[in-house]
This record gives C-alpha cells, structure tokens and sequence, in this order.
C-alpha cells in the first residue's frame, strides 16, 4: 500500500476513535448528576441533561454521523482510485475541523462551531467528488 493510502487510512482510523473521545466529556457531565451515570438508561439520563452535558451528549452524536459521511468520502476515493496528495490534505482538513467542532460544541462557540461543521463537510464531498468525477 502507498504511503498516500497509509495517510488518508490513518485520518480515518483518527475519525473512528473521535465519537469515543467525545464520549469522555459526556460521561463526566451524566457522573455529576445525581446518582452518577446511570449504566442502566443512559440514553434517559442524557436527554435529561442541560447545558454542557446537553452539547456533550449532541457532539457525541453527530462524530458518528460524521464518521458515516468521512468514511464512504474515504472508500469512494480508494474505490476510484483517487487517492493523491490532495485527497490526503483534506482528510487532514476533516479531522482538524472535528477536533475544533468538538471543542466549540463543549465551549459553546456555536458560530465556530457550525463554521467548522462545514469546513468538515466541504472536505468530505470534495474527496468523493473528486474521485467520481475527476480532479
């Protein structure tokens, strides 16, 4: 396998592991409530949560929904053979907007937040964009 694959493969690996790291902030916000972290319902404790724990429960969340979009971005790309030194750059791009989307979802930056959601989203249609229909 090229180098090139290894680096869009390893950014993948990365998108995989983001929907566990963004699980760690949430279990502190449902450790707080009363109780602790309800092992039993933990979907009723976290529609139950407010503020923090709320934006922790919904970034969670959306890093699986994200994982879905980078992930078919990623095999569309291998599937054409499409993968260049670009394709690779904006896989970088994609993890770097999910770690700030996650950080402004916990600190309440909404503005940030949805600019970055974008720069992800952008990030992943232009890699199966351009591995259907050519760079």
């Amino acid at each position: 396998m090229s180098m090139l694959f290894t680096l869009l493969f390893t950014t993948l690996f990365i998108a995989m592991l983001l929907p566990f790291l963004a699980k760690a902030p949430l279990v502190i916000a449902m450790n707080r409530q009363p109780g602790g972290y309800d092992n039993r319902y933990p979907r009723v404790q976290q529609q139950q949560l407010e503020g923090f724990g709320q934006r922790a429960t919904a970034a969670h969340y959306n890093s699986f929904e994200a994982l879905l979009i980078y992930g078919l971005a990623v095999f569309t790309a291998v599937a054409f053979n499409a993968v260049d030194t670009f394709t690779v750059v904006l896989g970088w791009v994609f993890i770097g907007s999910r770690v700030v989307y996650l950080l402004c979802y916990w600190y309440d930056k909404s503005t940030l937040r949805s600019l970055s959601w974008l720069v992800g989203t952008v990030a992943c249609f232009t890699i199966a964009g351009r591995a259907i229909w050519g760079s």
